[in-house]
Formats: structure tokens, sequence, C-alpha cells
């Protein structure tokens, strides 16, 4: 927290204003893209995205439970025939 400062001039005020308006007009444009971002990842195209890539990725990964339930079935059939 800042402690109050002690102005000399007005020039100092207009200043630390103009920092201040500065400060806002960015936090505001940070928010808009942030509200804009958001709003771009719930349409449904990337939620459809999202979710084919979230299960193909965990779907080919080696180490998946997938790979394993797949690999397990396959090894059970190939000694289970000889």
């Amino acid at each position: 927290m800042k402690r109050n400062r002690i102005y000399q001039s007005f020039e100092e005020i207009e200043s630390d204003l103009k920092i201040l308006r500065l400060k806002k007009e960015i936090d505001w444009l940070q928010l808009k893209n942030s509200t804009s971002n958001f709003t771009d990842s719930l349409a449904p195209k990337n939620l459809m995205a999202s979710a084919f890539s979230n299960v193909g990725g965990s779907f080919f990964k080696p180490k998946s439970r997938w790979f394993g339930l797949i690999l397990n079935y396959a090894l059970y059939y190939f000694f289970k025939k000889k």
C-alpha cells in the first residue's frame, strides 16, 4: 500500500493522475482481452477440438491406460492361442 504523498506542485499531481489513467486503461484492455479469449475458448468448434485432441492424445500416448489395456488384451489372446 502506498503512503500518502505530499505534492509540491500541480504538475506532480497531473503526472501521477496521467500514470494512473494509463494503468487503468491497460488493466481494462487486459480484462477485455481475457474475456475475449475466454469466450473464444467456449465456442463449440474449440470445445470439440480440445475434446478430440485430449482423447486422441491420451489414446496414442505410450504410457496411457488405453495403450496398456490394448497391449494386455493382445498379449492375452496371443498366448491363449498357443
